[in-house]
């Protein structure tokens, strides 16, 4: 059987065990390895096997995943994401849909707070979907806004996907970070401007809520100056050159660590809640990142990556067409795997094509985590629609993912706007030093 064929076959495989429920981290090393195993024998199997998990975990640079995972965690329990959700409330509950668009705006503080889209559609679920359900909102919109917002951590900074994406094309993380501030506002910005035309349209899915006082209002923003300390800490470090990605990581983190100290609300049990579900969540992002890792060699090792190399190299559609098949190949591949699964095979296939053709890695690497940022909400994988209903069972899945249908609807006309337009991309990293 020709090496080739053995990679298809492999390929057809994983995503069968993926669809039949199996975690993606075991898939991809079993097929990974028996595949190495076919291809090249027992001993570059297990060679494979000791070196791939020492390879992900050892290098410097990994660090920042933990140390901004751990920021996310002291700052759920410095109690920053009710604040958030407070205060957006009293500034916008009374338009049409305000307290939907108040999750929106809150889940992009608690983004900038923490890079995790699950804790972040977990947290909103607990904390906006009750609120929302008491003042009347239809339950799709209610999970689905929910659904929606947590995907803004994939893009706003400090986000996990963009430091995988810088350490996989090798590419500063530290801009990519930056690059994605700007994307990641916008689409803000453009899920409240959806839901309050929709709800203005219709105020039986989310009606407005009696306004505050200006005092009130100014009074609210109290809670949320541990927030601002972070984002100046961690992106304006970032932007002025004074952190490196996993120094600002470190610093983000004792940062919210004081800010929970400070407000009295940090336990020895939620410390250590933190420090144990920081741990887990890295043991299966590395796992997930190991696999990949071996299953991306035996398909290279196959000669299918050099195969769809040059079949993307040889279609007649300039250098833009090239890169919508390739967002359209990693939108695909959103249907059955999770977002870490999108970046690892769509980035050492594609990025060093991307590069060829003349696009800018950093442009390519925001526009493919935007990709990776819409599976989270697309059928039947849909991770955040998955956390949503792990903390509000009564609402059937089917109507989370109706209720975040519009959402991925915006987040579409985004992308073609950052394609149309990469200038949006790359004008904040211009200006760094």
């Amino acid at each position: 059987m020709e090496p080739i064929t053995i990679g298809i076959i492999g390929m057809v495989v994983f995503l069968f065990l993926i669809l039949l429920g199996l975690p993606i981290a075991f898939t991809a090393f079993l097929v990974g390895f028996v595949g190495v195993y076919v291809l090249s024998g027992f001993e570059t199997m297990t060679s494979f096997a000791g070196y791939m998990p020492f390879a992900v975990t050892f290098h410097y640079n990994w660090g920042v995943l933990p140390l901004f995972l751990l920021m996310g965690y002291f700052s759920y329990h410095a109690g920053i994401t009710r604040a958030l959700y407070d205060t957006a409330g009293k500034w916008v509950g009374h338009f049409p849909g305000g307290l939907a668009i108040a999750t929106v705006f809150g889940g992009a503080g608690f983004a900038a707070a923490s890079g995790s889209s699950l804790a972040s559609a977990a947290i909103f679920g607990r904390v906006a979907v009750p609120e929302m359900l008491r003042a009347g909102y239809d339950p799709k919109l209610a999970t689905g806004s929910v659904a929606a917002s947590g995907t803004l951590a994939v893009m706003i900074p400090p986000s996990i996907i963009l430091v995988i994406y810088g350490l996989l094309a090798q590419q500063s993380i530290a801009v990519l970070l930056i690059a994605g501030f700007i994307p990641g506002m916008l689409e803000a910005i453009s899920y409240a401007t959806m839901i309050l035309v929709r709800c203005a349209r219709k105020p039986s899915l989310g009606a407005a809520q009696p306004a505050v006082s200006w005092k009130q209002r100014f009074l609210s923003l109290k809670g949320t100056w541990g927030i601002l300390v972070l984002v100046v800490l961690i992106i304006g470090g970032m932007f002025v050159g004074l952190f490196t990605p996993t120094e600002a990581g470190a610093v983000g983190a004792m940062g919210a660590l004081l800010i929970a100290l400070f407000t009295r609300k940090l336990t020895w049990a939620t410390f250590k809640s933190s420090l144990l579900d920081t741990t887990r969540l890295c043991a299966m992002l590395f796992l997930i990142i190991a696999g990949m890792l071996i299953f991306m060699r035996f398909l290279a090792l196959s000669g299918l990556t050099v195969a769809i190399t040059d079949l993307i190299m040889g279609l007649p559609v300039g250098p833009t067409g090239t890169l919508v098949v390739v967002l359209l190949v990693g939108t695909v591949y959103g249907f059955f795997l999770s977002p870490i699964g999108v970046l690892m095979l769509i980035v050492p296939i594609f990025a060093p094509i991307m590069v060829t053709l003349g696009i800018n890695p950093v442009v390519f690497g925001i526009l493919v985590v935007r990709v990776t940022e819409i599976a989270m909400i697309i059928p039947p994988i849909g991770v955040c629609v998955y956390a949503v209903k792990s903390v509000v069972p009564d609402v059937p899945i089917e109507d989370i993912f109706k209720g975040a249908l519009p959402f991925l609807i915006v987040d579409f006309i985004n992308l073609a706007m950052l394609i149309a337009i990469p200038q949006i991309i790359l004008f904040l990293p211009g200006l760094m030093p």
